[in-house]
């Protein structure tokens, strides 16, 4: 067989029905290797991107791969370079090749780029997916490609030097990572030329990031320049400033801490762009925990930056197919796009990824600006190995990182009694704000008002009995039922609304809506009484205004957010008041109990005159982060590389990437009934009917994701024996009779009648 007629991919022509011209194996190999090698070249790692990317698909070689391919049985057109069990396998005979090649360590690095490049990246032992199963399994594949004719100058490669950022045990992973991003998406780029080249004149379309810096600063100068006079907005200013004489500084980690009503979201903003132009970084990743205001934070960018400069990237994304975008969409595959807003969950699962379409990304965080918004929201259980690869990033990825919080967690290094190191944390965090104290007290605009005594407790008939006296508040509880008890106690006749996360978000987004417009009313001279009743779902930076906030004892930080729900755009003469009770039993175990009990800790000991200082922050969380493991799940040494005889590189990727999990995801998913008022019947109905006949269609699954509750697994069990959930189109779906209009989805032991459930 002459070289040339050696095929990597095939495809029919949609139009006449026929083969077209095939992949050339050759072509295929050359071109990953230019595009892997040209990414990896932003970390001065070439030569190994190159070497991947020629050896890759050295496996494709082998004759039963050949006649597979060219029979085409049961061949997906879209995705024609994805392995399954049923093709003849083809990952790992390059990944012999290049052990062969280069033995010792460098031959092992580019041996689980090569066999993870389709399933994603193996760990060194511990099943038959592992890289040491696999590559003593390997010698039939190897041995079949290498009896091919491949043309000599694909299989020599000069050996490169292993630059810096590998040469230790604790970051060779995470530059492994990032190699095996550079090769998958030469790969995926490659073979899309061929499938669907159609998507390549989609691509680089938005616009660069220095294109950006003009049209941003040119909008808040004439914004600026329209504000208002107020104090408020000459804090605002002086924020904005202080951002813009810390830019040009060099590249590292900074916090921005700054209260609520700061205006820290363009303030941020405009540091990341003015930095970007100082350092040539390449782009701004704007990463929230919540995706309740991914939403919101970006309809404002693209208010200031325009339509095109703005990629949003999360789970819940709602989109329908005629409104996508297609450079949009396709970015999203590997984030090549000047602006990026995404999760906490998306940014950090990516960079602890194994798979290939998580880890796709990676790359292209190199040289760039992560703003990390709500950075106290980074869970305890995972501080260890977030700040370590934040670290690694900064330090040899060009990453500059901004926490930017009111409530600035403590990220540093953390001692024992003894010396000893129990978090390594985040080196030099330069402070953007010179006096983050006397900011505080310049937004100052709440009282808080702790109990007098912390061990008495409120009961809920007389915390109801408080707020029937108040004509605009809303209080915040730690529990759902908590919510419903609450609720029922509260006077008929006025404007009461619930929220808990029984609602599903479309649910809540219009709830929230009402509450709104209700405020609305009220600053435009309306007494209808207004109070809403909440679990802690509305700290997570909803944007309401009340002047009155009452909070459940809870974390410090989780009374400050809701602090931030108060007197919230300083239109009141007086402060707000924020008034913190103990209810009669504190959060549920965990996490969320520790954090009330250090409050409580703190308030006994007289620490919190001033609850929301940074002093008292910062008290609360040194106290909370000794209370448990910051590397719950023993994440970092699964990633640290250890070297015996029998494992010269041995890492285990796939064990970490399926422990590093911020979010527990323990709860069962379900989709609920809930119908909008501009609907007859609720559009649940429809989708599901979409995705029995076509379960692949993406954009209904975003759909669904507005309509879907996360249930605990002990209620969704009761539910399912009750027949209240059944299965649908592989979906777990809950009857009518069990969403109600105000609490949503329903326990069996709330039940109300059937005619009341109607939605």
């Amino acid at each position: 067989m002459h070289n040339r007629d050696y095929v990597a991919h095939v495809k029919l022509d949609d139009r006449s029905g026929n083969w077209l011209e095939p992949h050339s194996l050759e072509e295929h190999l050359q071109k990953v290797a230019k595009l892997s090698g040209t990414r990896a070249d932003e970390f001065q790692s070439a030569g190994w991107g190159v070497a991947a990317g020629l050896w890759h698909d050295l496996g494709k070689y082998r004759g039963a791969f050949q006649e597979y391919i060219r029979d085409a049985s049961g061949f997906e057109r879209e995705n024609a370079h994805v392995e399954n069990p049923q093709r003849v396998t083809h990952s790992t005979a390059g990944a012999v090749h290049a052990i062969n090649q280069w033995p010792s360590v460098p031959g092992y690095i580019i041996a689980y780029l090569i066999a993870g490049h389709h399933a994603g990246l193996p760990d060194w032992s511990g099943n038959r997916g592992s890289l040491q199963f696999r590559l003593q399994e390997a010698g039939p594949e190897y041995s079949e490609a290498m009896a091919a004719r491949i043309p000599e100058y694909l299989l020599r490669a000069d050996q490169p030097e292993v630059p810096y950022q590998a040469r230790s045990t604790d970051s060779i992973s995470l530059w492994m990572r990032l190699l095996f991003s550079c090769l998958v998406d030469a790969d995926f780029l490659d073979t899309e030329s061929y499938m669907a080249p159609e998507r390549v004149n989609q691509r680089g379309r938005l616009p660069k990031l220095s294109e950006l810096h003009p049209v941003f600063f040119e909008r808040m100068s004439r914004l600026q320049k329209a504000s208002d006079d107020t104090s408020l907005n000459c804090t605002r200013k002086a924020i904005f400033d202080a951002c813009q004489r810390s830019a040009p500084e060099p590249s590292g980690i900074f916090g921005l801490t700054v209260p609520t009503g700061g205006g820290k979201t363009l303030a941020s903003l405009g540091f990341a762009l003015e930095h970007a132009r100082k350092h040539g970084k390449l782009r701004v990743i704007y990463a929230i925990p919540f995706t309740s205001i991914i939403e919101q934070n970006a309809a404002v960018f693209r208010e200031f930056l325009g339509e095109e400069a703005v990629l949003e990237h999360h789970s819940s994304l709602d989109v329908d197919p005629g409104s996508e975008r297609a450079g949009s969409r396709l970015a999203a595959e590997n984030w090549d796009a000047p602006l990026i807003v995404t999760t906490n969950v998306q940014l950090f699962e990516s960079l602890f990824a194994s798979r290939t379409s998580r880890c796709r990304k990676l790359h292209n965080l190199v040289n760039s600006i992560v703003i990390l918004d709500e950075a106290q929201q980074i869970p305890r259980d995972f501080h260890e190995p977030i700040t370590r690869v934040m670290q690694q990033m900064s330090d040899h990825f060009g990453v500059t990182w901004v926490l930017c919080t009111a409530t600035q967690p403590d990220l540093g290094k953390q001692l024992d009694a003894f010396g000893g190191v129990l978090h390594t944390g985040l080196d030099n965090i330069r402070e953007i704000i010179p006096d983050p104290a006397e900011l505080a007290g310049q937004l100052k605009r709440v009282d808080i008002e702790m109990p007098p005594n912390p061990d008495e407790t409120t009961s809920w008939e007389s915390l109801a009995e408080q707020l029937s006296q108040e004509d605009c508040v809303l209080v915040v509880v730690n529990k759902r039922q908590d919510a419903r008890t609450l609720y029922d106690l509260l006077p008929e006749g006025s404007d009461t609304y619930h929220l808990s996360a029984n609602m599903c978000a479309e649910h809540r987004s219009r709830i929230l809506a009402e509450i709104r417009h209700k405020l609305s009313e009220r600053r435009g001279g309306s007494e209808m009484p207004l109070r809403v009743v909440s679990t802690q779902l509305i700290e997570a930076g909803v944007d309401v205004d009340f002047p009155v906030v009452y909070r459940a004892m809870a974390g410090l930080d989780s009374i400050a957010q809701a602090a931030g729900r108060c007197n919230r755009e300083g239109r009141m003469a007086d402060r707000g008041r924020v008034v913190v009770f103990q209810p009669e039993q504190l959060p549920p175990p965990g996490f969320l109990r520790q954090a009330a009990q250090v409050t409580l800790k703190l308030l006994r000991s007289g620490q919190l005159n001033e609850p929301l200082s940074p002093q008292a922050i910062q008290a609360f969380f040194t106290d909370l982060n000794t209370q448990g493991d910051r590397d719950k799940h023993g994440i970092c040494k699964l990633l640290k590389a250890e070297s015996s005889p029998d494992a010269p590189l041995g890492i285990q990727f796939r064990e970490a990437a399926e422990k590093f999990r911020l979010i527990d995801d323990r709860g069962v998913g379900v989709v609920v009934p809930f119908c909008p008022e501009e609907y007859e019947e609720t559009p649940v109905d429809q989708w599901l009917a979409m995705l029995e006949q076509d379960g692949s269609q993406k954009w209904v699954h975003r759909k669904l994701q507005r309509y879907s509750v996360t249930l605990p697994e002990s209620l969704a069990k009761q539910l399912h024996v009750l027949g209240a959930i059944y299965e649908r189109a592989g979906k777990f779906v809950v009857e009518y009779s069990h969403y109600h209009p105000i609490w949503g989805v329903q326990a069996p032991d709330s039940l109300i009648p059937a005619e009341s459930t109607v939605i």
